[in-house]
């Protein structure tokens, strides 16, 4: 009997161990997991339902902590964390909900930029958040809006970038190039079918008495 249950349970201990290895989803290194963070990442924005939204961002959190644990110079796991902890602190909106967090979030966003200085998504991050934060939380307009325009150095389409430098130069008072920023946007969204993207830039140059 003995002899019976050890041959029974052998195999599924075996099979079990070996989905314990590879992590959630199947994923079986660092870099398969960081992947997948900043997939679930996707698709929790892409989400309308809030409950699924938190779900993607909490799976996807998780992987990229387990990718960390694994490989701590992977700049696509940092970015992982940077990515769904940043859409957990505003999945009810535009707000910071937890300073310990958000300090959490600055300093993965800064653990990717020290292994990957030209991380695009990385450098958009932080620079938003520095444009966008008050200077008592380590905001910086003008360290922001430089490393912004970095951004669209190494990445012109980057819609999401220029929407932000839009509404700087229109805080600033930069009209024309406010102006700029924005009808370029509206431009990329609508090649990207970015429907999201196109109401915001529309909104701005509506603002800006420039309505297309």
């Amino acid at each position: 009997m003995r002899r019976l249950f050890t041959a029974a349970i052998a195999p599924a201990l075996g099979i079990a161990l070996l989905c314990l290895s590879a992590g959630p989803a199947g994923a079986s290194t660092a870099r398969d997991m960081a992947q997948q963070s900043i997939d679930e990442c996707m698709r929790g924005r892409k989400a309308s339902d809030r409950v699924e939204r938190l779900h993607r961002f909490e799976r996807g959190q998780l992987l990229a902590e387990q990718a960390i644990a694994l490989d701590d110079t992977l700049a696509a796991a940092h970015f992982g964390v940077v990515c769904n902890l940043g859409e957990l602190l505003r999945v009810d909106g535009e707000k910071i909900t937890s300073l310990l967090k958000l300090r959490r979030l600055l300093q993965e966003v800064d653990r990717t930029l020290e292994i990957d200085p030209n991380h695009d998504d990385a450098l958009a991050t932080k620079g938003t958040l520095l444009v966008k934060l008050p200077r008592l939380l380590g905001g910086d307009v003008r360290k922001g809006e430089a490393m912004l325009r970095r951004v669209l150095e190494l990445d012109p389409n980057a819609v999401g970038t220029r929407l932000t430098l839009a509404r700087c130069r229109l805080e600033a008072g930069d009209r024309g190039e406010a102006v700029a920023f924005a009808t370029r946007a509206l431009q990329i969204a609508s090649e990207q079918g970015r429907a999201d993207k196109i109401d915001e830039a529309q909104g701005i140059l509506a603002e800006l008495g420039a309505a297309r």
